[in-house]
């Protein structure tokens, strides 16, 4: 399989709301970092607990409109289009990095400002 449907299976995952899903495509030991925020998610479990508040973490309205993968070596990034209440269109992207068949980095890239914005 490559990367880039493993990272597509997990949005699709999030879309559904099927954490378990998503999360066994992740390292134990797997790092979320999200710029803005003051602490980074270390760990499976960790990270599956925090999906529990999601919708707590995204904007009111929270949508991704277009979404597209771009497949490196060890590394997929997911181009992310989306909107919410208070902002109508946006873009952000999201770096995943693999060891082997498993994510052990999401890492996401967006202008904080505008993400404080939406709330």
């Amino acid at each position: 399989m490559r990367l880039a449907d493993i990272v597509q299976r997990g949005w699709e995952a999030v879309g559904t709301g099927d954490f378990d899903t998503l999360v066994a495509d992740y390292t134990e030991d797997m790092v979320f970092i999200m710029p803005g925020q003051s602490n980074r998610l270390e760990g499976r479990t960790a990270f599956r607990s925090a999906l529990e508040s999601l919708g707590e973490i995204l904007p009111p309205g929270f949508e991704i409109t277009d979404l597209r993968q771009i497949e490196g070596e060890n590394e997929v990034v997911s181009v992310i289009s989306w909107k919410s209440e208070k902002i109508a269109a946006s873009m952000l992207t999201v770096l995943f990095s693999f060891e082997g068949n498993k994510v052990f980095e999401e890492r996401w890239f967006i202008d904080t400002e505008q993400w404080k914005n939406a709330f």
